[in-house]
């Protein structure tokens, strides 16, 4: 039977997926033998106070992956036709943000406990990344790395992953001409994105006079310039006077029927401030804020902030179906609008 299932209720890894591990440890453990028969769905999940649909989800999973079958009238029982080895799998992020750890839960939830993940953040230091790949002894599966580095280290970032066996290489986020061969991504367009955002708003945007991008070109963290070459696209296209800064300050002055488009959430801060202590201008009415990346702040911040974002999530998930099925592809990412209050 199924003893000792811990179930850690303030874990970030879903019951269901706990579930999953609890039942392979006890199998390669030898608690559990081919043949052996576990709880059914309604007495785990009453044993553990889970819910039902917790339990069927997991269950579900080990069937599929042939771990676990049903007899009819009988149960569940161990099968084990399946190699219960998993996935060694390097992944490598740029820099650590609510964003990233979106991207890395759904990278998780969606392997169903089939990787072992070696997880490390080189903080666009080319150095950094170099020491990582040279200090890993272990022979991976795959490599799925977040490529952004700073302009100066770019070409020797690039070489190190060119050196990487193309087969077992997946990109997340960005990608670059120079890496060469067929690998698997999952990327953003950021020129491409940024136009067809604007585009999309083009109707609430000709109210204003002024489009501004907030580009941070000091920031530690570099943002990739695909952005800017997409926002001068549609303003000139568009027929828009346009301006870009670099940061959101206290001598910044903004003026009636300006548009700001912010990327780093103390810009947009810094821009509300201004805005309220500023007499005769308002959000949304007569100043218009556009902000990248969606938080759950920005939805009640001033009746809500017009957000652009790609869809991290998926982007996680596309990279953990892109391993499962042993099939690399290029995917451009999902890329979406929400439309609020201040524009």
């Amino acid at each position: 039977m199924l003893d000792n299932l811990k179930i850690d209720q303030f874990s970030s890894v879903p019951k269901y997926i706990q579930i999953v591990k609890a039942i392979k440890y006890h199998i390669l453990s030898g608690q559990l033998k081919y043949g052996d028969k576990i709880p059914s769905i309604n007495n785990l999940s009453a044993d553990n106070l889970l819910s039902r649909d917790t339990v069927e989800k997991a269950y579900d999973i080990l069937k599929k992956q042939g771990i676990i079958e049903s007899v009819r009238g009988k149960g569940y029982y161990i099968c084990h036709h399946s190699d219960l080895s998993k996935y060694k799998i390097l992944l490598l992020f740029n820099k650590l943000s609510a964003y990233k750890k979106e991207i890395f839960n759904s990278f998780l939830i969606a392997m169903e406990d089939r990787a072992d993940i070696y997880f490390h953040v080189y903080h666009y230091e080319c150095d950094l990344f170099k020491k990582i790949l040279e200090q890993q002894k272990e022979e991976f599966d795959y490599f799925v790395i977040m490529p952004h580095f700073k302009k100066d280290c770019e070409s020797k970032a690039i070489d190190l992953i060119n050196a990487l066996p193309k087969e077992k290489l997946i990109l997340l986020d960005n990608n670059f001409d120079e890496i060469r061969g067929c690998f698997g991504s999952v990327f953003q367009d950021f020129k491409q994105d940024i136009y067809n955002a604007l585009k999309q708003l083009h109707s609430k945007l000709l109210k204003y006079e002024k489009l501004i991008l907030v580009f941070p070109f000091h920031s530690n963290y570099p943002y990739p310039e695909n952005i800017l070459l997409g926002f001068k696209k549609y303003a000139v296209e568009a027929g828009l006077e346009y301006k870009i800064i670099s940061e959101v300050d206290a001598s910044l002055s903004i003026q009636d029927k300006e548009a700001y488009i912010i990327i780093e959430e103390n810009d947009l801060v810094n821009l509300i401030k201004i805005a309220r202590r500023s007499k005769g201008l308002k959000i949304g009415k007569n100043i218009g804020v556009l902000s990248y990346n969606e938080t759950p702040l920005k939805e009640v911040l001033e009746k809500g902030i017009t957000v652009i974002s790609t869809d991290f999530a998926k982007m996680g998930k596309l990279t953990a179906e892109m391993i499962l099925s042993k099939e690399g592809k290029m995917i451009k990412n999902d890329f979406k609008v929400i439309e609020r209050k201040s524009l």
